[in-house]
């Protein structure tokens, strides 16, 4: 259980550094990009920090307000754990 809990928050810690980047290279802010999807800043921030373990819905419009499929935003993420890395193992 403690290897799963490891791999769920290096995943969530990618994710969180790939959202950032994704918006940041968008030139959205926080506030606008949350607003643009009905969230909170607070929320759109947590998820950023890797504090918040988000649900698919809110990956799919995080994913949505950043203009990608939430498969691509997945892949991206996957592409920088490695082929090694498997959460469900």
């Amino acid at each position: 259980m403690q290897e799963f809990s490891c791999k769920k928050s290096l995943f969530q810690k990618i994710l969180a550094e790939k959202i950032k980047e994704i918006r940041l290279r968008q030139n959205k802010s926080i506030s606008l990009i949350s607003a643009e999807i009905g969230m909170t800043k607070s929320m759109w921030a947590d998820m950023e920090k890797g504090i918040k373990d988000p649900q698919i819905s809110t990956l799919k419009r995080m994913s949505e307000g950043m203009n990608i499929k939430l498969s691509e935003l997945i892949a991206i993420c996957e592409n920088e754990l490695g082929n090694d890395f498997l959460l469900t193992e």
